[in-house]
């Protein structure tokens, strides 16, 4: 359905151009749903925005070599009147946010008649109709009398289910969601991860999942992409990363997780040493090497490539991939 290939995305700053993704590979497939997960600046959020040509033109470099395809065509080199009819009808997108995501100053009823009148040919009584049904699928209770309210009379669950019927309105083949549960409490969280498995099943939507929350992965996502310093670093099956991380900065994020019960009274809460590096100084050799405690003298004079090291294995980015099973449960990371 949607392959990336070499997508390679560059700012331009003050300081000079700086690569933020670099060479980042992937496929979705219909019906599935990929997670994306790394620290806050690994290149989650531009990636995203890359595929759906959401970054300013006049700061972003794509390199040439990168390609986003789908139906045939190259997202990342169409004319921008060509991505608008894919933007919002074919790929969607739920933002970070939901509590600033909505337009004030308009109805969620406008909201979401504006996407249907871009995208459809439906008349204005067929926008409302399909508005109240888009309302009511989220289950937004007493959507026909929800369509006049603003988003200030809504709670962050309700705007973070009305984003979501924005983005479904159109019924779109992939849906992007970038922290769909940011600022919602446990229980909200919950309802929605839920209520998205219940439309990707009815609807049959691949999604596209980017958090920094390996339980949401855990508990929806089909497949994991893990992501550092704008470099895809492994990737596979839920069920293999999750048992069998093989890159130690997976393993270290895993280990991370807060469990319930799994811990000695008065134990520190295992947390991965360092910093991320700076994009504009990053080391020649491997990216994770000075927070590694698996590190050689060839990961610092070599960058490793993304390989699959045997027959079964999945693709990670290590000289040195990891053998022993991580002892974790995958239901219980929620």
């Amino acid at each position: 359905m949607l392959q990336v290939r070499n997508l390679t995305t560059r700012f331009k700053t003050d300081r000079g151009v700086v690569t933020a993704i670099d060479d980042v590979n992937f496929d979705l497939y219909p019906g599935e749903t990929l997670g994306i997960v790394g620290e806050s600046g690994c290149g989650k959020t531009v990636t995203s925005k890359t595929i759906m040509r959401l970054l300013p033109d006049h700061l972003t470099i794509i390199d040439s070599n990168s390609r986003v395809e789908f139906e045939g065509k190259n997202l990342a080199r169409i004319r921008e009147s060509e991505m608008r009819k894919v933007r919002g009808a074919k790929i969607a997108m739920i933002f970070q946010e939901p509590m600033t995501s909505l337009n004030p100053v308009f109805t969620v009823g406008w909201q979401l008649d504006e996407a249907l009148r871009y995208h459809t040919t439906l008349n204005r009584r067929g926008r409302r109709e399909k508005a109240i049904e888009m309302l009511r699928l989220v289950e937004i209770p007493n959507p026909e009398r929800r369509i006049h309210d603003y988003p200030h009379q809504l709670s962050g669950g309700m705007r973070q289910r009305v984003m979501i019927a924005i983005a479904l309105c159109c019924e779109p083949s992939i849906l992007i969601a970038d922290e769909p549960t940011t600022a919602l409490d446990v229980t909200i969280q919950a309802q929605i991860l839920q209520l998205m498995q219940n439309l990707k099943a009815k609807l049959n939507t691949a999604i596209m999942l980017i958090t920094h929350n390996l339980g949401v992965v855990a508990q929806v996502c089909d497949r994991v992409m893990v992501m550092y310093a704008g470099r895809v670093i492994e990737s596979g099956e839920v069920h293999e990363i999750f048992h069998h991380p093989r890159h130690p900065y997976t393993r270290a994020l895993l280990q991370s997780i807060p469990k319930a019960g799994r811990r000695a009274a008065g134990a520190r809460l295992p947390a991965i040493k360092g910093i991320v590096p700076s994009l504009f100084n990053l080391p020649k050799g491997c990216r994770f090497q000075d927070r590694c405690d698996y590190r050689q003298d060839r990961c610092i004079a070599e960058e490793p490539e993304l390989l699959a090291h045997g027959k079964d294995d999945h693709p990670v980015r290590c000289h040195f991939p990891l053998d022993q099973p991580a002892l974790l449960t995958v239901g219980a990371t929620s």
